[in-house]
């Protein structure tokens, strides 16, 4: 019966039929509402109906852990996986209140990997033509979104016990959002010298980061276009030949300044 049992599961987690589907988006579904958890306890004291509620998610988020290495081939694999080191910290944080600011936030990093699975991007390309015609766009300006949000909520979990400044995730994010558009008007500042290090580290690599992504949405690297020869689907903007086979292909394009 177990070994049935942890069959069917196998399927929905990795297999590509409409309940694997279901059973993806309900996980999908699961962690943004994890995400709303976490900005709404930035929000309001933190008492113990709030730390009820850190135990009752951690604990929860514990089952799933063990769910999922008990379906995983290799559980050693499963357990040293980088999203079940990051689980494993998420949980950490919900048990110990007294030590460490919650990090829930971490598990839109899931989310995000969840969203960007072969399954997943197969069926928003088949259901939403949206999606299907602007598939770069909406990928990269998902990337900017999680990016901002994890710093922000970083800076907020790093900054709320010491900095008198820092008071929500919404301060958080008004810091970050100058920090990486380099505005920095200053009325905010990070205190500390682990804070101090942060601010630094958010100039320097986030700021590029940052950058980056912007110009992803704004003037993707890659176009839609595939080769009548060997079916490449994505080329540069003033591409004249196919890089895989050399085939002349015909890009419509709006010159340089496109």
């Amino acid at each position: 019966m177990l070994s049935e049992l942890r069959h069917r599961l196998q399927t929905l987690a990795h297999g590509g039929g409409t309940a694997a589907t279901r059973w993806r988006w309900a996980k999908l579904g699961f962690d943004l509402a994890l995400i709303a958890f976490f900005l709404f306890s930035t929000f309001v004291e933190h008492g113990p109906g709030l730390i009820m509620a850190d135990y009752v998610i951690g604990a929860v988020l514990g089952l799933e852990c063990l769910l999922s290495v008990w379906l995983a081939k290799d559980r050693i694999a499963a357990i040293t996986r980088p999203l079940m080191i990051v689980d494993l910290i998420v949980i950490a944080s919900l048990f110990a209140p007294s030590l460490t600011e919650n990090l829930v936030f971490l598990r839109v990093l899931r989310a995000l990997r969840l969203l960007r699975s072969y399954h997943m991007i197969a069926s928003l390309r088949r259901n939403y033509r949206l999606f299907a015609n602007h598939e770069q766009l909406i990928v990269s300006a998902t990337n900017l979104l999680v990016f901002i949000f994890v710093v922000a909520a970083a800076v907020y979990a790093l900054q709320v016990r010491t900095n008198e400044q820092i008071e929500n995730y919404v301060d958080a994010l008004y810091f970050t959002i100058t920090t990486l558009t380099t505005t920095g008007f200053g009325d905010i500042v990070m205190v500390g010298s682990a804070g101090r290090f942060t601010a630094i580290i958010i100039m320097i690599v986030g700021a590029s980061l940052f950058l980056r992504l912007m110009q992803a949405i704004f003037r993707p690297n890659k176009i839609d276009h595939e080769c009548p020869d060997c079916g490449l689907a994505r080329h540069d903007p003033d591409a004249v030949h196919c890089k895989h086979c050399g085939q002349l292909i015909h890009i419509r394009t709006l010159g340089a300044d496109q």
